[in-house]
Parts: C-alpha cells; structure tokens; sequence
C-alpha cells in the first residue's frame, strides 16, 4: 500500500522512534490521518521569517535573527504583526520512504494566526523530507489578533505519507460517482475538486466576517468565550457580491458541501494567483470522515480564510476559489473525523473558530 498514514500508524511510529516527544501525549493528540504538534516552553521573537536551508539549523538562524526570548511557562502573549519561533515538543527520526507535510490546525486558520513548521536544512516551510531526523520548530506570525499562548498548546499538525497516492482527475470523478463528494453544486474537477464561495446563503443576507483592526488579545485555551462583535465585523449583502479590501482578512463559507469517505483524506491546495486578488486558506488538513455519513455527517463546508491582497477585489457568488487534492489513505484509520473524538466543525456551515461564542 501507499498513502497517508493513519492514527494506528502514527501510533506505531511513536512506538518505533520514528516520532520522540518531550511530554507524554495528550487526549486527542493523534488525529485520523495527523499529528498535533505542540508548543514548548520557549518562544524567540526574531527580526524575520526564515529558512535553515541545507547545511544550516534553525538554531543557528535563530541565534541569527533572534531579538528576545519569552518565557512560556505561564503564558504569554505574541503581539500582532510580531514573528516568533517555537520549539515543538515532537521531533522525528523518519524512515526512508516517509515523508511529511505540516500544515496548521482550522482553529489557528480562523485567527489568523500564519503557523508554519521549519526544519533543519529545511528548503520549504511545512515540508519534510524522507529520513529526516531532528526537532521541529513552529514559526508563528499573529496578523489580525494578539494571542496568549502557553506550552503544550496545538497550533499545527503534522501528516505522514508513504509515498504518493494523489487521485487522478479520472479516480476522482469515478469516486464522486460512488460516494457524492460534494452537494450543493457541480463537482468541478481538474487538478482536484473545485469549490467556490457561497454570498447567496439560504435565509438570511449574512455572508461572512471581517477581522476588526484593533481588538484585544485571545487566550487560545478559552473556548467559546468570546464575543464575535469584539474581534469581527459581520459582512452582508442581497446581490451576491463583495469587495475585499487590501490585507483584510475574512472568514467566509463555500457553496458545496464536502465529504472525504473515510478511506481517504484531503488537502486544501494553494489556488492560482491569477485567478483573483487574494489567497484562501491557512489551514488545509481535510482528515477522512470529515463530513461523511459514515462519521455522522451529512456534508459539511469548507470555511474559507480569505487575505486579500494589494487591490480591492470584487469577489462573487459562486466563484471557484479553492480545491482539494484527495489521497488514499495507507490504512483504513482507527478513528474517523467526528466519530467518537473531539471534532469542533463535523457538519460546519459559516463558523468562526471555538473560541467564540456561537
């Protein structure tokens, strides 16, 4: 077999080695088809982004770069517009075969909190080749809201793959003739599943929210919590379009509903430029079992996060901004997405991340 790694495996590679952790883990820590990463105890607030390419350690960079370190121990918060650098808690030794890609977690999309996962000799940011061995760290760069962060916290997630197993156009609409990957629109397959954005929602004028500029911090452990009218501006609109404004940011919701059988999994790929004056998504994990009957879901949408870019864009209903990329699974996973663990967006529709309230 080929593909993405299930929960049993990545179970078995802690076992093995492959995957070390400083802490023991924590309830909910392996996903369906992932990894959640977690803070440690020191963050370094660095002058930039940056890579540790061949021959180079993120430690030596941040020896480099670094301006401060900040004790985590007792929380504390990363200030908007600031770069940090986190050591995680998990580190790898990979077999040959395996690879990785990280990504990070829909809550930490949803805040616009960009996490990216660097290595040693790392070209890419959240890509890992075969083989390697060493820590990893989390680069973190709040852009809409300060957060209050402490050690052990998730902000991003890690996937294992043994080799490749991406669905050809062809397997996937034979798919969708089987198991119905989407509703709510036509399955625009190429190069993956198409989707679009939904502003002609059934019922009511509202379409999405805008991050507010200045707002207060966000304790990530506080769910549900929060007043949405304290950090967003709830966008509306009768004639199924909207302007985004340049480096706003926005939550937005698409117009199909989206299944992944829980054989399995998803990716969220990186939409063309050309195609628009912004970029949707942060976070692209689509785990099996999202959104699929046989997890107790009946289709759920993609929440889109939106960044607009350097001019205002009139964006429409029905426009296709995004597709996800399907792979089998290596494993039938042990655990599905919404079935029997902690899933806060099985059967989403428009939905702000959990720490506010609904």
């Amino acid at each position: 077999m080929a593909g993405v790694l299930a929960s049993q495996q990545i179970e078995d590679m802690i076992a093995k080695g492959a995957i070390t952790v400083a802490q023991p883990l924590v309830d909910g820590q392996i996903q369906p088809a992932s990894l959640d990463l977690r803070l440690g105890n020191i963050a370094y607030r660095v002058r930039a982004s940056f890579l540790a390419p061949e021959g180079q350690t993120v430690a030596e960079r941040i020896e480099e770069f670094e301006m401060h370190r900040i004790d985590l121990t007792n929380g504390a918060v990363l200030e908007k517009g600031c770069v940090y650098v986190v050591p995680l808690m998990e580190s790898l030794a990979l077999p040959d075969g395996i690879q990785a890609i990280a990504n990070a977690k829909s809550s930490t999309g949803r805040l616009d909190l960009l996490t990216r996962t660097i290595t040693d000799g790392g070209a890419e940011f959240d890509r890992i080749a075969q083989g390697y061995t060493g820590p990893l760290y989390a680069e973190i760069c709040p852009r809409s809201f300060s957060v209050l962060v402490r050690p052990g916290m998730r902000l991003n997630q890690i996937r294992f793959r043994n080799g490749q197993s991406v669905l050809t156009d062809q397997e996937l609409t034979a798919l969708h003739e089987s198991d119905t990957l989407v509703s709510g629109g036509p399955a625009v397959i190429g190069d993956g599943l198409g989707f679009s954005v939904d502003l002609q929602p059934e019922g009511t004028d509202l379409v999405g929210y805008r991050a507010k500029p200045h707002t207060g911090v966000i304790d990530l452990d506080r769910i549900g919590e929060y007043d949405p009218a304290d950090f967003w501006e709830e966008l509306r609109t009768t004639n199924g379009q909207i302007i985004l404004d340049p480096d706003a940011f926005y939550i937005l919701v698409s117009r199909e509903a989206v299944h992944i059988p829980p054989q399995y999994a998803a990716e969220m790929a990186p939409y063309l430029a050309m195609v628009g004056e912004f970029r949707v998504h942060y976070a692209g994990f689509f785990d099996p079992g999202f959104g699929h009957a046989a997890a107790g879901g009946h289709g759920s949408r993609g929440v889109l996060e939106v960044r607009c870019h350097e001019a205002p864009f009139v964006l429409e209903h029905g426009q296709v901004v995004g597709r996800l990329v399907y792979e089998r699974m290596d494993e039938m996973p042990a655990q599905l997405y919404g079935a029997g663990i902690a899933s806060n967006y099985q059967g989403q529709g428009l939905k702000l991340s959990k720490h506010f309230k609904s």
